[in-house]
């Protein structure tokens, strides 16, 4: 079949709605392609905000488990007075206590005021305060596993963190029994914020 210009006329109308057909193709597919290429771009963005809120999810899981091991922790160093204000009069009666099981002949000690802890490291507390009251106790022994024995029992009665610095032990010169001196502290953090 062949055209010639006489018979553009008649299939003129034809035409127009075949360009008019081709013109709205066209664009719905630049619009499909647009709206596709918006849509992918809108399904990265909102893949890269879930993969965030799943990071974000997953930290805030491990905070609470990781708090809920520190806050188990520092109620029973709460509950030990290790963390708190210093119990000095439940030293002094660990202390006697300890003198009337008589663990060891005899023994004396002094414990000095409070003061902040020197540390051999340096230290950044953050909202704590790291204090310290020296001890020196002095002993009368038959033998070195009384003081051993001695020292356990104190560490594990007394309040706070008792920090045993030194141990001397001689042999009484008058007698077959033995002198000990022991220096330390019971080591106690107070939070500032409490």
């Amino acid at each position: 079949m062949n055209f010639s210009q006489a018979d553009l006329p008649h299939i003129k109308w034809s035409l127009l709605a075949l360009l008019f057909a081709l013109a709205i193709g066209g664009g719905a597919i630049l619009f499909t392609q647009k709206y596709s290429e918006q849509a992918e771009h809108d399904k990265q963005q909102a893949e890269r905000e879930l993969q965030n809120a799943r990071s974000k999810l997953n930290t805030t899981r491990s905070d609470l488990q990781n708090m809920a091991i520190y806050t188990r922790e520092y109620t029973a160093m709460q509950q030990h007075g290790i963390i708190g204000e210093e119990r000095r009069l439940s030293m002094i009666e660990v202390l006697n206590r300890l003198k009337s099981r008589n663990l060891v002949l005899d023994f004396k000690y002094t414990i000095s005021p409070q003061q902040p802890y020197k540390a051999p490291v340096a230290l950044t507390p953050g909202n704590f305060d790291i204090l310290f009251s020296p001890m020196i106790i002095q002993l009368e022994l038959l033998h070195e596993g009384q003081l051993m024995h001695f020292l356990d029992s104190m560490k594990q009665d007394m309040p706070g963190w008792f920090i045993l610095e030194s141990c001397s032990v001689k042999r009484n010169d008058n007698s077959t029994r033995l002198e000990a001196e022991c220096t330390g502290g019971l080591l106690t953090i107070k939070n500032r914020n409490a």
